[in-house]
């Protein structure tokens, strides 16, 4: 595998079961890049990887939560590009639960060193006096935000839209750091319009997308999170569940799931005028439905398919 530049296949989605405008709704199949490192999480890791390559580093070293998308994409381009990698993992007691969480059992089949801290420490990990501790202990390491989000991923987003996409009047995509949709809004063409929807419950999500890029042709839509990042519901889950059946396209419920509902929703609201033409980032993501499967499945709930 090289870091190419790949053009995702875009799939048009039925949805006269929505509406009787005239809506073209597509969605561009980011989440086919690759099986491991899909989506948004290869985008925002090329150049980082590309970059730490040329700056000679042998480690990398970056932070997650336990069914982190990211901690399982950066460890397995690590072991594909020969990187050893380091996880600073939110969550001390997370250390006896290695074999029962599905991503953080890949990441460390991939080589990945897990390191677990407290919760009350990780909200530090973007403090100065924090990350010269950390390179103290792994001097050498080329540090990737938490969920990759930096220059170099903006760099990468840029690269999902091509050609064909600028053929839709809206652009649509999941929130977890902003990183995606600041590459799309950068990208973007001067008609096109791009939604955001938050996997995360607040209205700072608009700030921080602020702080990536000074233009502003975007919209953020908050109120469907389902509760905060990490949290759905029997109606999601079905929505998820639905979604696959009717257009064989699997959806994960943290980003994707939320997103799709949004929009969904939108539509039976009248939101788009006829003749719209929409098209959803699919930013894969799907590595932690088997975990949230699991906790699922403690609480007697319905699972995703």
């Amino acid at each position: 595998m090289i870091w190419n530049d790949y053009k995702a296949q875009i799939q048009h989605i039925e949805i006269k079961q929505l509406t009787s405008q005239n809506i073209q709704l597509s969605i561009l199949r980011e989440d086919l890049i690759h099986p491991e490192i899909s989506g948004n999480k290869f985008r925002k890791l090329k150049y980082n990887f590309l970059e730490a390559q040329k700056l000679g580093f042998k480690k990398l070293l970056t932070f997650g939560g336990a069914f982190s998308n990211h901690i399982a994409a950066t460890a397995a381009a690590g072991k594909i590009y020969h990187f050893k990698t380091i996880g600073i993992i939110r969550g001390e007691e997370l250390i006896h639960k290695i074999d029962e969480n599905p991503t953080l059992r890949f990441a460390q089949q991939c080589g990945m060193e897990l390191h677990f801290i407290s919760r009350e420490t990780y909200r530090k990990k973007d403090d100065l006096n924090f990350l010269t501790d950390l390179n103290t202990k792994y001097p050498d390491t080329y540090v990737i935000p938490e969920g990759g989000t930096n220059d170099f991923a903006i760099k990468g987003c840029k690269e999902i839209l091509y050609d064909d996409c600028f053929n839709y009047d809206f652009i649509v995509s999941a929130i977890g750091t902003g990183g995606t949709i600041a590459g799309l809004i950068e990208s973007a063409q001067p008609h096109q319009r791009i939604l955001g929807f938050p996997s995360l419950k607040g209205d700072f999500i608009q700030n921080e997308v602020e702080k990536l890029t000074e233009k502003t042709n975007f919209t953020i839509f908050n109120e469907y999170h389902f509760g905060g990042y990490g949290k759905v519901s029997d109606e999601l889950i079905t929505f998820v569940n639905d979604f696959k059946r009717i257009n064989q396209i699997q959806l994960d419920p943290i980003y994707t799931g939320k997103m799709v509902f949004g929009i969904f929703q939108l539509i039976k609201n009248h939101y788009f005028s006829d003749n719209s033409k929409i098209l959803l980032v699919h930013t894969g993501g799907l590595q932690g439905i088997e975990g949230m499967n699991k906790h699922l499945k403690k609480k007697n709930k319905n699972i995703i398919e």
